[in-house]
């Protein structure tokens, strides 16, 4: 097991022992994000490669996201709370960097066949 937030002394859970003036950095003071848009399960896709300058772990995450990543995920990787990711995600995505969709969950309606269908289907086995 490797990676940012893992193997810390003690066995203390990742983003406890860091230190709040970091926090405090990557999210420029802020403790919430101006949206709602970003849950645990929100999927997120990188819409543009790392810039030069830009913050370390913003590049991290683009870099993630190349393929559809949960905001979950994201914050386990990077070994941060997910409210500081979600802050961190919600600047990429005012910046046009990120785009996020939620996994669809399928209503019983979409699952179930049209009737129309069915019926159909059963007047040609009695035909036959």
């Amino acid at each position: 097991m490797s990676g940012p937030g893992r193997g810390r002394p003690g066995g203390s859970r990742p983003g406890r022992d860091e230190s709040p003036d970091r926090l405090y950095t990557l999210t420029g003071g802020r403790s919430h994000s101006d949206t709602d848009t970003f849950d645990l399960v929100t999927l997120v896709v990188a819409e543009s490669d790392p810039t030069p300058g830009m913050q370390s772990e913003h590049v991290t995450i683009l870099r993630m996201c190349q393929s559809p990543m949960a905001v979950v995920e994201i914050a386990a990787e990077l070994g941060l709370p997910g409210s500081i990711v979600r802050i961190m995600l919600a600047d990429l995505l005012d910046t046009g960097r990120i785009s996020a969709r939620h996994p669809r969950t399928a209503k019983a309606d979409d699952r179930l066949p049209d009737p129309d269908i069915l019926e159909q289907v059963l007047v040609g086995l009695r035909n036959l």
